[in-house]
């Protein structure tokens, strides 16, 4: 299978501070990556690396041959990062509808598969950002990365906050992106189980290095250990 990510000796943090130190993994294409960590190890600060939104103060970022560290973020989704940040960032005074079709790009995602994919958002097309749940929020904010048809969709903590029925839809919306659309996707979540259970590979992180780098599979039957590097709790 094909590389499609390549992090190597990256150094990035907010300004003259350095939160990520050394950190090196890849990705090949079609494959899921659950990034782990305790709170506060640098996980967020990845992902915003990843989308151009920190400072990098050494080492590289390749995506399928880009040099894209070299780009600024307003580029990234141009070269195939679809970015869904903690805060969501919806346009919450446009429609459901004006939200995918402001970003979209040529591809098989258009706004009429990402309405299959949440039938929520298909019957709110025409409500504002403001009217939506936290949930139906969450699913505009992964529909909208999945308009600009990436080669990457960066998810950072998607389940947080959310009722547990909404929590199962997303998990299942997701598998589906990822395992049987073949979407290549690094999800940062505090349940780690439940997102090991949809990734190939598993990096955790520890003080802004890699501790921990293998298959989710490994991982999740290895409960000792997976104790050791989060602190969870069997």
């Amino acid at each position: 299978m094909s590389e499609l990510l390549r992090v190597e000796h990256l150094r990035a943090g907010y300004g003259e501070a350095v939160i990520l130190d050394d950190v090196s993994f890849a990705l090949p294409a079609g494959e899921t990556l659950a990034l782990l960590g305790r709170n506060g190890t640098g996980k967020t600060t990845l992902m915003n690396t990843l989308a151009g939104a920190t400072r990098r103060h050494g080492g590289t970022i390749t995506l399928a041959g880009i040099a894209l560290h070299e780009l600024p973020s307003h580029e990234r989704a141009a070269a195939g990062i679809g970015w869904v940040p903690q805060e969501r960032n919806i346009f919450k005074s446009l429609t459901v509808h004006e939200n995918l079709t402001a970003v979209a790009r040529p591809g098989p995602w258009t706004p009429e598969r990402v309405y299959e994919m949440f039938p929520r958002l298909g019957e709110r097309r025409a409500n504002l950002g403001t009217q939506l749940s936290g949930g139906e929020q969450q699913m505009l904010a992964v529909g909208r990365a999945l308009a600009i048809n990436p080669r990457l969709l960066l998810l950072d903590e998607p389940l947080e906050g959310l009722a547990p029925i909404i929590v199962e839809e997303l998990l299942r919306a997701i598998a589906r992106i990822t395992r049987d659309e073949g979407l290549s996707a690094i999800i940062v979540e505090q349940h780690p189980q439940a997102i090991l259970a949809i990734s190939h590979r598993a990096v955790v992180l520890d003080h802004g290095t890699v501790v921990h780098s293998g298959t989710a599979q490994d991982l999740k039957d290895a409960p000792d250990l997976l104790d050791r590097l989060l602190g969870v709790a069997r």
